[in-house]
Parts: C-alpha cells; sequence; structure tokens
C-alpha cells in the first residue's frame, strides 16, 4: 500500500506534553466496527465495564532505560560531538544504536559519553545504513547497566522533546507500573494509563491481568521514508511470551473470552508466538513483525493503545486491525474532539474490523 494513505493532518496543540494526572483520568475513544456503533467518548477509567469477566488483558513489563548518551567521538587530536541512542543489546559489552550525525564516526572510532563525575568510552565496531552503529564498551554486564544509567538520559519523543527539556518529572512519567525488565528506549504508551485502583477494578470484575516482555527499540521513533509499505524494513525487537502466559492466554481462548493487548508493543509479541491456527505459544527472541492492512489476526481479540503519528508503522497497525476507513473517521472525530495525542497523551480501545480490512 502507498504510505500516504496513512497520512493526516494533526494540530500542534493536540500534541500532550505531559501525562494525564492521575494516570487513569485519561479520555478513551472506542472504535467498534464490529457493532455498527463504531465510535464512542468514554474515559480510561470505563475499561472494566467495556470488557466481560473472563476477558485478559496482556501488559508489557519491559522498562525505559536512559538510552541516549551525548559526547564526542576522539579520533587523533580531533573530535567532534556525538549523540547516540541506544536501540538493541546484542553482547554483554555492546549495543545497536542510532548515531547522529553518523557521517563523523567511522569504523575503529573512539567515542567518549560524560555527564556529570561519569565517563564512558565506546568504539566503534560497525556502521551501517541509515545512521545505526555497534558500539563495543570499555565495561561489560551489570557494570554496563550502571555506567549507562550514570551518563545517559531517558529517550522523551522526538514531538516532546522539541518543545521541552527532559526533567526529573519524566523519570517517573515514562515507565509504566508494570515496568520490570531493564532494555526498552521507549516506553509501551497505552501502559502507562493504569494505575493501582484501575487494576483492583478490573480484578474485582473478573478481567484477568497477564504479562509479556517487548524491549522498545528506537525504530519505533523513526519516519516511514519509503513511498510503499512493502519497501519499509522494521527493526528487530527483543520480546518474550513465557510459558505461564501462553497457557493462560490459550485458556482464555478456549473458553469464548477475549484477549485484549495494551500496547501495540504488547500486540507485536502475542503476533509473533501465535501459530497458524491462533495458538499462543512461549516465545523469546527477536521479532520485526510488520502489520498493515491484510493482516490476519491470530493472538489478540482487541487492543487498548494510544494514539499515533501520521505515515507511521503503528498507525498502519491499528488501520489493519480495525480498518483503514474506519481509522480516519476515528482520528478525526479524536482531533475535532480535542483528544490528546501521543505518548503521554490519550487512549483508545480498538476492536476489529467485521471483515478483512483491506
Amino acid at each position: 500500500m502507498r504510505v500516504d494513505d496513512f497520512d493526516f493532518e494533526l494540530p500542534n496543540e493536540r500534541i500532550a506534553l505531559r501525562p494525564a494526572k492521575p494516570r487513569d483520568v485519561a479520555r478513551m475513544l472506542v472504535v467498534r466496527p464490529d457493532q455498527g456503533q463504531v465510535i464512542s467518548d468514554m474515559g480510561v477509567r470505563d475499561l472494566p465495564v467495556l470488557l466481560e469477566p473472563g476477558d485478559a488483558l496482556v501488559f508489557n513489563d519491559t522498562k525505559v532505560i536512559p538510552a541516549q548518551l551525548e559526547g564526542r567521538r576522539l579520533r587523533g587530536e580531533v573530535s567532534a560531538g556525538i549523540a547516540v541512542t541506544l536501540h538493541m543489546r546484542c553482547a554483554p559489552d555492546q549495543w545497536r544504536a542510532f548515531a547522529r550525525p553518523a557521517k563523523k564516526l567511522q569504523i575503529d572510532d573512539l567515542v567518549e559519553f560524560e555527564r556529570a563525575e561519569a565517563k564512558l568510552t565506546a568504539t566503534v565496531r560497525e556502521k551501517s545504513d541509515a545512521g545505526e552503529v555497534l558500539l563495543r564498551f570499555d565495561v561489560s554486564g551489570p557494570d554496563l547497566d550502571v555506567a549507562i544509567a550514570s551518563v545517559g538520559h531517558i529517550p522523551l519523543p522526538p514531538y516532546i522533546a522539541q518543545k521541552r527539556a527532559e526533567d526529573a518529572q519524566d523519570k517517573q512519567d515514562y515507565q509504566t507500573i508494570f515496568a520490570e525488565k531493564d532494555g526498552a528506549v521507549a516506553a509501551p504508551t497505552a501502559g502507562l494509563h493504569f494505575t493501582p485502583q484501575l487494576l483492583k477494578a478490573l480484578t474485582e470484575r473478573g478481567i484477568e491481568q497477564h504479562i509479556v516482555t517487548l524491549h522498545v527499540g528506537a525504530g519505533t521513533f523513526l519516519p516511514v521514508k519509503a513511498d510503499d509499505t512493502d519497501d519499509h524494513k522494521m527493526h528487530a525487537e527483543w520480546g518474550e511470551v513465557s510459558e505461564k502466559t501462553a497457557t493462560a492466554l490459550r485458556e482464555v481462548k478456549a473458553r469464548g473470552n477475549k484477549v485484549v493487548s495494551v500496547g501495540t508493543t504488547s500486540l507485536r509479541i502475542l503476533e509473533s508466538a501465535a501459530q497458524a491456527n491462533g495458538s499462543i505459544q512461549p516465545f523469546a527472541g527477536e521479532t520485526a513483525i510488520f502489520i498493515t492492512p491484510g493482516f490476519r489476526f491470530k493472538a489478540i481479540d482487541a487492543l487498548m493503545t494510544n494514539f499515533h503519528l501520521p505515515r507511521s508503522t503503528l498507525f498502519m497497525l491499528v488501520s489493519a486491525l480495525s480498518g483503514l476507513e474506519t481509522m480516519r473517521a476515528a482520528y478525526v472525530h479524536a482531533i475535532e474532539s480535542d483528544y490528546r495525542f501521543y505518548s503521554y497523551g490519550d487512549a483508545s480501545l480498538l476492536f476489529p474490523a467485521k471483515t478483512e480490512p483491506v
């Protein structure tokens, strides 16, 4: 499909720069092409009554690390400023990263990162297209984790970082209450809406809660530069569906209840773990799944997610689920109704179209 098909105009003032307080007071647009009542305005706190006892919500427990590093390239007597965003760990002492400006880096260059009293050094081991490099650091394992935490900072999405600086509040705001496993460079933002009070209400309603992991990479921020979706390459991300979660979700499906993914990250790892017959199996490894209209969903029955960027792979994903024309109409309604967009914005609860989207 043409990438232009997924474009839309978003007024600047619709981009949320801070989350709702408390988190679960955010608005939620419910989109139900399966029932004819396509669009309705509700709130995140309405989620328990929108689901049935026995349904299951699936959350991502990845934790955002301070993956943006500022440093200097050292080559003889000459140095140059370099910024990198880590996006995938390849070894105890190695990370793949996006560098800016990448043209200033060559293989075997030293890059020194420094913040306050902390210092970290890396060597460029590989350099590829689109500004990606492989860095080998001078420390390894847990020592590298500590060093990155000392020199790095939280990688706020560009549409927020361009308007204000990161501050101490972001260290709390940009983590979900499920965050446990270090490795993400972007938050699974649908999970940001949940509070202990909302989880208690869901439990009392009889709605199950299960956990998967997908370490969100910096590729989630990259624009789709191709003209056709067939020509776009997704960056791989590491994820896991445990035996416990896979078994529980198979049981949910077997009794006729819904598996509801909280966020596109949970959805992508679940669909990566699903067999052709829809059976969800344990999974651990990399996935570069790219979901566009025409995709046959096997694992999930609904999706809770935030509002996404125009021409993005995530707007393509939601269009695959609920239908492109339905999602265009839903986003027009959201813009006209003053919904707040992107990572710190409001939510939507999306159900699949009756027929395969085209």
